[in-house]
C-alpha cells in the first residue's frame, strides 16, 4: 500500500485486487500534477464548488483525494469502482460521498468541473467527449491530465473539435496538462459509435454476422487475429449446458456458443461496461426472433431466438458461483491499463477452476510466447494444445 500526500491530506491507496505482490502505485504523476493544479500552484485554486465529474480515474485517487467536493467518477471500468470503493473504504470515507457512473450511464445534466484522465485509447475519449460536451457550459472547468506518451497532437485535436480551444501546460515529471476553455457554439454532434463490422467468412457459425463495438473495445474495427483463431478452433459447442465468454469484448466467442445450441445457457464476462455493451449489442441483433438474424436450422431449440444469455461486470470469475459452468471460453489479457502483467490471466484461470464443475473445461486462446501451459498444468493438472500456429495456441484445461 502507497500512501498519495496532497493539500487535502494524506490517502492510503491500492489497486484492485489488493495484491501485496504489485508494487504497482494506485496513482501517477499526472494525478499529482492535477490535484496540485487545482490548488492553484500556479495562479489562484480552482472553484469546485459545482458539479465536479472526473472521467477516467484509474483508481480512484483523484476522486477519494476531492471527495469532500461531491464528485461523480465517470469510468468504463469495474476494477476502477471496486479500486474507488476500496480505498474511500480504506480512508475513512463515506462511499455515497463520490458518485459512481458508467461511461454508459447519462451525465451529470450540468457540469461545472470536468477533470479527465486521459485514456490509453482515443476512441473512448472521442465518445465520451461527445456525450459530455451538451452538459459543460461557458463557465465550465476542463483540466485534463496524461503522462507525456498519452497526450498527441490528435489528443489535443479531439478536445478542440468537440469542446473548445485547447493547450497544454509545461511537461513535470513526465506528466502534462491539457487546458480547454469550452465554446458552448460549436456543434454539439452525437458521437460516432457505436459501430459495426461485418464478420469474415470461414469462421464458423458466426461468419458474415454483424458485431456492435462501442468505444475502447479491443479491436472495434475489425476482427483480431487472435479471436479469428480461436473461432476456427472451437471445441463442439452443443449440448455443453452453461457457456461462459470470460473477457467478452465485443461477444463473438460466446454469440457462436449461443448459435451453435440454442438451449445453452450463456454468460459474458468483461470489466468493461462498454465491452458488456458491445456483446448484448452483438448477441441482441444476431438472435432475434423477429428477424431470424443468425437462425441455424441445425442448431436444435431455440434457433432465432429465445437463447438465455447473461452479462455480468466483474473480475473474472468473481461474480460466478462455484461448480456452475461447463465450459468456458476466453482470449485473457495481459494487461490492466498501464502494467503489463500475468496476474489478470492468473485470477481468471483460478476463478475458472472454481466456476467449473466436475469433467468442465476451460479453453485459451493466447500468444504462444505467454507460456500460459504452464500455469495451467500447474492449476489443473493437465493442459494440451488444442491447435498452434507460429503466433498463437489454443489449450484446454479439464477439471477433474
Amino acid at each position: 500500500m502507497n500512501h498519495l500526500s496532497t493539500s487535502r491530506g494524506e490517502f492510503a491507496l491500492t489497486r484492485f485486487p489488493e495484491d501485496p505482490r504489485d508494487q504497482l502505485r494506485a496513482w501517477d504523476a499526472a494525478d499529482e500534477y492535477l490535484l496540485r493544479h487545482l490548488d492553484g500552484i500556479d495562479g489562484e485554486p480552482a472553484d469546485l464548488s459545482g458539479t465536479v465529474v472526473v472521467l477516467g480515474d484509474r483508481w480512484g485517487a483523484l476522486v477519494t483525494a476531492l471527495a469532500g467536493h461531491r464528485p461523480v467518477q465517470i469510468t468504463d471500468s469495474y476494477l476502477t469502482q471496486q479500486a474507488t470503493r476500496a480505498n474511500l473504504s480504506r480512508n475513512g470515507i463515506a462511499e455515497d460521498t463520490v458518485r459512481l457512473r458508467t461511461t454508459m450511464d447519462a451525465p451529470p445534466p450540468r457540469i461545472d468541473v470536468l477533470l479527465i484522465r486521459v485514456p490509453k485509447g482515443l476512441s473512448l475519449l472521442e465518445d465520451q467527449l461527445h456525450r459530455l460536451a451538451p452538459h459543460v457550459h461557458a463557465g465550465t472547468l476542463i483540466v485534463g491530465a496524461g503522462m507525456v506518451t498519452e497526450i498527441h497532437t490528435s489528443t489535443l485535436e479531439l478536445f478542440e473539435r468537440v469542446l473548445g480551444p485547447t493547450r497544454t501546460s509545461l511537461a513535470a515529471k513526465k506528466a502534462r496538462l491539457i487546458f480547454c476553455s469550452p465554446d458552448t457554439g460549436l456543434p454539439r454532434d452525437a458521437s460516432p459509435w457505436p459501430r459495426s463490422y461485418a464478420l469474415p467468412s470461414g469462421i464458423g457459425v458466426v461468419s458474415g454476422l454483424t458485431v456492435t463495438n462501442h468505444a475502447g473495445t479491443f479491436c472495434a474495427d475489425r476482427l483480431d487475429i487472435g479471436t479469428r483463431f480461436f473461432l476456427q478452433n472451437l471445441p463442439p459447442l452443443r449440448g455443453r449446458g452453461h457457456v461462459v465468454d470470460l473477457g467478452c469484448g465485443n461477444g463473438v466467442i460466446g454469440l457462436a456458443a449461443a448459435l451453435s445450441d440454442g438451449d445453452a445457457k450463456v454468460t459474458f464476462i468483461d470489466e468493461s461496461y462498454q465491452a458488456l455493451a458491445s456483446a448484448e449489442a452483438t448477441f441482441r441483433a444476431n438472435t432475434d426472433p423477429d428477424t431470424g438474424a443468425g437462425a441455424d436450422p441445425d442448431a436444435g431449440a431455440g434457433a432465432g431466438g429465445g437463447r438465455a444469455a447473461t452479462f455480468l461486470a466483474a473480475d473474472g470469475m468473481s461474480g460466478v458461483p462455484t461448480g456452475t459452468v461447463d465450459l468456458i471460453l476466453t482470449n485473457p489479457p495481459f494487461h490492466t491499463h498501464r502494467g503489463r502483467t500475468d496476474a489478470t490471466a492468473w485470477r481468471m484461470f483460478n476463478g475458472s477452476r472454481a466456476a467449473l464443475r466436475r469433467g468442465g473445461e476451460l479453453w485459451v486462446v493466447a500468444n504462444r510466447h505467454l507460456g500460459y501451459h504452464v500455469k495451467l498444468r500447474r492449476l489443473f493438472g493437465n493442459c494440451e494444445v488444442a491447435a498452434s500456429d507460429r503466433k498463437f495456441v489454443v489449450l484446454r484445461a479439464v477439471k477433474r
